[in-house]
């Protein structure tokens, strides 16, 4: 590495070791596949902060902001906005609120749902959860692919190095394969089970445009490749109409490249105690989480909130995950201010209060609930990663947040979001939610960094 980039790169990880150090937490690269560039976000954008087994006391010595003088720097910002700013502040340790505009006022989160919808999977199913994609002999002999609900199935060459290892077809193939053989069957039909999932594989209140845009895949119980038509090519988002169909052919070509001359079949339910030929396992719930908030990946969050559903017995439908997801958050102290349509935030129905949002993150980075820290550690940091990263926290106003912010934007037409956490100038661990726009009217994102910088800058006593 040149000289100008290596001196670089150690100015962004020092910056970014000063945060995680105040959270307790070590950084590992998560997409090793990249180069490192000489600019600093750049390097940032392969580093995510990785959970370890214990999480830290809170900073003890860490004064709590008066709220008072916490109020004089936040209010004529949100003054000088031209719109209405819910707003929100908590001491994350204690939840306790230290600041509110319009902090009751159900507003669009846009993808900061995924927030909501992360912790909620966090602490239904447990950081190390994982998703079972399986075959097993159908009724007639053949084979039956059953889609558990695996959002990061792949039929590509699988991945190497560090970094989440997705469940492979190819893997799944070889299984496959390798039990017919044994059993001396040389041909079959594979049908497909996407039981799992129920209902619309579109959600209330998502755009026409969302699927050919390739913002989202239709919700399926099977889908490979997130259901991009032509995956590995950059330039083309657009998915699949059928998703396990898709997925099922796919596998049929891959079993037959294994010595078992396979066609893909139909639609239907694997039989009751059907022998198992193969298993493949997602990454683990805390991997999927961190990456869902780091690259507000759709298709994942959706995923996510459907598991909550199914783990507590409700069907895999938008309207199940969604009812799930308050139930989850009402069970954890956040009993009011959430109403989502699906885990994603694309759905322009959703409504959260920024005061429901803000909880949500208290009770993420509160060190009572180690099992959640995915959705802190997964979140963006400021001018560095994920959707912060530069030219946001770039300028005079808003640099002060850049490195010590944390956070999960939302962005639809008309709306714009921002909920994580921020450390003070005495290092006390601060929550917030910011919520702009009703979608009629434009909005600037750079209102709501000049907040969460006011909040990091602030050494208010």
């Amino acid at each position: 590495m040149p000289k100008q980039a290596t001196v670089l790169a150690l100015i962004t990880l020092s910056l970014l070791n000063g945060f995680i150090a105040s959270a307790g937490v070590a950084v590992a690269k998560l997409t090793p596949e990249r180069r490192l560039a000489p600019r600093p976000p750049a390097v940032a954008e392969r580093l995510t902060v990785r959970t370890g087994a214990v999480l830290p006391a809170a900073d003890e010595a860490a004064r709590v902001p008066d709220p008072a003088v916490l109020a004089r720097r936040l209010t004529p910002l949100l003054a000088d906005a031209g719109t209405t700013i819910g707003a929100v502040v908590t001491d994350a340790a204690t939840r306790r609120p230290l600041f509110a505009s319009d902090g009751d006022r159900p507003a669009t989160p846009a993808s900061t749902t995924k927030l909501v919808t992360s912790v909620a999977t966090l602490a239904v199913l447990g950081p190390a959860h994982r998703i079972t994609t399986r075959t097993v002999r159908g009724g007639d002999g053949g084979v039956v692919l059953v889609g558990g609900g695996d959002p990061t199935l792949t039929a590509r060459s699988p991945r190497t190095g560090a970094g989440p290892a997705y469940a492979s077809l190819d893997d799944l193939a070889r299984q496959t394969a390798a039990a017919l053989k044994a059993a001396g069957v040389r041909e079959a039909r594979v049908d497909y089970d996407a039981s799992a999932y129920a209902g619309p594989r579109t959600a209330s209140g998502w755009k026409p445009n969302y699927l050919p845009d390739g913002e989202v895949a239709p919700v399926s119980a099977l889908t490979v490749d997130r259901g991009l038509v032509a995956p590995g090519d950059p330039g083309r988002d657009d998915r699949v109409a059928d998703p396990p169909a898709a997925a099922t052919a796919a596998f049929a070509r891959l079993l037959t490249r294994e010595g078992v001359t396979a066609r893909p079949g139909r639609s239907t339910t694997a039989p009751r105690g059907a022998a198992q030929l193969g298993a493949v396992r997602s990454p683990s719930a805390a991997e999927l989480v961190e990456h869902l908030m780091t690259h507000s990946d759709n298709d994942v969050a959706e995923a996510m909130a459907r598991q909550v559903a199914i783990k507590l017995g409700r069907p895999g439908s938008f309207a199940a995950a969604g009812q799930a997801v308050a139930q989850v958050l009402a069970g954890l102290g956040v009993p009011t201010g959430i109403l989502v349509n699906d885990g994603s935030g694309l759905s322009t129905g959703n409504r959260i209060t920024p005061a429901a949002l803000a909880q949500v993150v208290s009770l993420a980075a509160a060190p009572g609930h180690p099992r959640l820290r995915a959705a802190i550690t997964g979140m963006p940091v400021a001018g560095f990663s994920g959707t912060l990263d530069a030219p946001r926290y770039t300028l005079p106003g808003s640099q002060a947040g850049a490195g010590v912010v944390r956070a999960k934007t939302g962005t639809l037409a008309g709306v714009s979001t921002l909920a994580g956490v921020a450390h003070d100038a005495d290092g006390r661990t601060l929550a917030f939610a910011f919520m702009m726009g009703d979608g009629r009217g434009p909005v600037d994102p750079g209102r709501l960094d000049l907040l969460a910088a006011a909040v990091a800058a602030c050494g208010c006593r």
